[in-house]
């Protein structure tokens, strides 16, 4: 009896260590242009680069202004005047902006799936001067 309840301690350790690598395997940004929480000027090209590649079709970025200078309870406004390209075997998104951004604060906003099938999101957000 007790070794049973010794087999059945193991074998859930086992299997709680094996959640967290499945976990980690799935699609997260591994860096950005501009990065998490920067300040940059009059940005035309954004980037992110993913851990894995990524499947086009299940893929969508957006780019929200979410505050404007000198401009209190300011909408957030979807910048719509960008082309997206793919490279690095699908692993690095690029938005080639047909403007410059103006002075404010943004969120690159993006989600998808890479091999596993699991659909991810999540945002970068930077500063514009």
């Amino acid at each position: 009896m007790r070794f049973g309840s010794i087999m059945a301690s193991i074998a859930l350790a086992l299997a709680t260590l094996g959640v967290p690598s499945v976990a980690a395997a799935h699609t997260r940004v591994v860096s950005s242009t501009p990065a998490q929480g920067a300040t940059v000027a009059q940005p035309r090209v954004l980037r992110l680069t993913f851990s894995e590649a990524l499947l086009p079709p299940t893929v969508a970025a957006s780019v929200v202004m979410t505050a404007m200078p000198g401009m209190d309870g300011h909408s957030p406004t979807a910048i719509r005047n960008f082309e997206s390209a793919w490279s690095n075997g699908n692993k690095t998104l690029t938005l080639n902006l047909s403007q410059p951004l103006r002075a404010g604060t943004y969120e690159l906003r993006w989600q998808g799936a890479g091999a596993d099938g699991h659909r991810m999101t999540g945002t970068i957000n930077f500063t514009v001067s």
